[in-house]
């Protein structure tokens, strides 16, 4: 991905733990994606990309990273939430440390584009991201 897409690319991570939140915001910063939203759980990021499409020009991500489990609305929930909304259109990658084979087919058959097991790598991460989004790793 060139720099200037990077820089044009917006993510939003998803994850009750601030802490990984913030690892997450480093690893995108090391491959250059510094436009990043957050949010602490499915409801508060569904409020945020509500804000968005309200907004005139409001930006939408063009991807979300969320975790699975999370307190309040979990990942899976999130990802069957956003897929019945038309205005939110978005791939959604899941990271998890759950190994669980069913969990993960439930999961994309619920909305998930993609799941990545914990730990990932920063480029791990910028690859899964270039393949949802359509542009290739250079």
């Amino acid at each position: 991905m060139s720099s200037t897409a990077q820089s044009l690319l917006q993510v939003m991570v998803v994850d009750d733990q601030g802490t990984m939140r913030s690892i997450l915001r480093q690893l995108l910063a090391n491959v250059g994606i510094d436009n990043v939203l957050e949010a602490e759980n499915g409801e508060k990021a569904l409020e945020i990309l509500q804000g968005c499409t309200q907004k005139m020009g409001g930006q939408l991500p063009d991807v979300i990273i969320s975790d699975l489990h999370m307190d309040g609305m979990d990942g899976m929930e999130f990802c069957n939430t956003l897929r019945r909304s038309k205005k939110l259109e978005i791939p959604v990658i899941i990271l998890t440390g759950d190994s669980d084979r069913l969990l993960h087919e439930t999961t994309l058959q619920v909305g998930a584009v993609a799941i990545m097991t914990k730990p990932v790598s920063a480029g791990d991460l910028l690859q899964k991201i270039e393949e949802v989004v359509g542009f290739s790793v250079n």
